[in-house]
């Protein structure tokens, strides 16, 4: 190897072994680097962070030094795992799990429940009860007539909590339950809230509400913790006296999102959330509980008192089980909980993402489902409102289409934003998860693993909704997309193991 480039780029005078130092010490720092950046890390991630390194060496290894980490500060880490500990011992699983055909149908999904309780320390819960809840505004306007109902607490925690005239209900009712004594404790993720337009107004009500609150993950210059602008609490929770509770993928702020731009182009984000009542309320509130320790230092306990959560009729439970993620845990809780139900999925398995950005497990998963003979369906937008995830969602496109993946495009200008997973016609996902690398690795996440046949019917329903409004994608039309497009698709999947 000629070690001359090198040396004429050193000052006069430096002999040249100087330059095959200079040279053999680079190739050393690149392979531990390299090395290091590898370190229990998926190869396609690790190799677009060895890229960035190599290819812009400053700022790449400046960002992976400030964000290249997908794990919280080691404190709250700790944290989770002491609470973890804690609900281990305090919630027990529910009745037996007896053997049904649907244990025929999905054989797996007892070693799928195993597996969920060891990663999220979740017990399986029988006899619960759930609607869905579609309808953007109604949805609002059931939890709104839950506060109003609370007698002792309610627990509210939100990626986006925005003061709008649609959500001033939901405020209201914060204030007159916090009025007549009820503790009122809510949390909300810091930059999340902090992007939506009003958001200083809402700091100021809730200051003079006499309710209880916290920012969660909050950037501050003079804070302690390591400044993370890319680990983010995305969970959706509310729950009331600990008898109901409602999970999905809405956030509480206005169906635009508070901004003009999408008012102007009728742009609308389409959720679904679930109401639960049972004991997976129980479950749902010790998530709100580790989240308000990780940003209090409070432990919860709602003591000898407490009523426990109504069971469902006999014979009418759902079996539930909470299934918490994100960068506080050792795994990806839910990327290990979507993958496993479609290898153990035996005729249909329906997927709706706004943001479908999967590894090579996930994708994997769903062309093999689909190979397997199995009816496999993803909704997605049309449009998407991040512009890079969307490219890259579009780039995986070819290859489901080929393996017989029936793709549905929910017309633009709406968002659809819903995350569930129906698999066969017991079992069911709903959560705030979307199925990209930001919600299996840097968003604290919460999924319900859902198991009775009425529950997929109503799920069934929503997904004959979207079905109903949407077009679907064929392997034809995709192909005859132009340059540009397949040039923009490319690039953005460069960056999809980082997005």
């Amino acid at each position: 190897m000629s070690v001359q480039p090198v040396l004429s780029a050193l000052p006069d005078g430096w002999p040249e072994w100087a330059a095959a130092v200079v040279v053999v010490v680079g190739v050393l720092v690149g392979l531990v680097a390299a090395a290091l950046i590898a370190d229990n890390r998926r190869p396609s991630s690790a190799l677009g962070w060895v890229l960035a390194v190599v290819l812009v060496p400053y700022l790449g290894l400046v960002a992976f030094l400030a964000i290249g980490s997908p794990r919280l500060p080691r404190g709250r880490r700790e944290k989770q795992r002491r609470f973890d500990a804690r609900v281990l011992e305090q919630l027990t699983d529910g009745a037996p799990v007896r053997l049904t055909p649907t244990d025929e149908q999905l054989p797996a999904l007892r070693t799928i429940h195993t597996m969920n309780r060891r990663l999220g320390a979740m017990p399986v819960l029988s006899g619960n009860a759930a609607d869905l809840l579609e309808d953007y505004v109604g949805s609002l306007t059931a939890m709104t007539a839950e506060i109003d109902a609370a007698e002792r607490f309610v627990h509210a925690e939100f990626y986006i909590l925005a003061l709008d005239v649609t959500t001033e209900p939901v405020f209201a009712a914060l204030e007159r339950a916090a009025a007549r004594g009820v503790t009122v404790r809510v949390l909300f993720d810091h930059l999340a809230s902090l992007r939506v337009p009003g958001y200083r107004a809402m700091v100021r009500r809730l200051r003079s509400s006499g309710v209880l609150w916290r920012r969660m993950l909050p950037v501050w210059p003079t804070s302690r913790e390591l400044l993370r602008v890319d680990l983010r609490n995305h969970r959706k929770i509310l729950v009331v006296d600990g008898t109901v509770a409602f999970t999905g993928s809405q956030n509480v702020v206005d169906a635009a999102y508070g901004k003009r731009s999408n008012r102007r182009r009728g742009r609308r984000w389409v959720d679904v959330m679930a109401r639960f009542t049972g004991p997976v309320v129980t479950a749902l509130d010790a998530v709100f509980a580790a989240d308000w320790y990780s940003e209090t230092g409070e432990l919860l306990d709602s003591g000898p008192s407490a009523p426990a959560p109504r069971p469902a009729p006999d014979g009418a439970g759902l079996q539930a089980q909470v299934v918490p993620s994100g960068p506080g845990f050792e795994q990806e809780n839910n990327l290990r909980l979507f993958v496993s139900l479609l290898h153990a999925a035996q005729e249909r398995a329906v997927v709706v993402s706004p943001y479908f950005v999967p590894d090579e497990s996930l994708l994997l998963a769903m062309r093999s489902a689909a190979e397997r003979g199995l009816t496999v369906e993803l909704f997605v937008s049309e449009r998407g409102d991040q512009r890079l995830v969307h490219h890259a969602q579009r780039s995986y496109y070819d290859a489901l289409l080929r393996s017989g993946v029936r793709i549905w495009m929910y017309p633009q200008p709406y968002v659809l934003h819903a995350k569930t997973l129906s698999v066969d016609d017991e079992v069911a996902v709903i959560g705030s998860s979307n199925l990209d690398m930001r919600s299996f690795e840097l968003n604290l996440e919460v999924c319900v693993l859902v198991r009775g046949a009425g529950f997929v019917q109503q799920l069934r329903g929503v997904e004959d909704l979207y079905r109903s409004r949407s077009r679907e994608l064929t392997a034809a039309e995709w192909r005859r997309r132009g340059l540009p497009a397949r040039t923009a698709d490319g690039l953005a999947r460069l960056a999809s193991a980082l997005v």
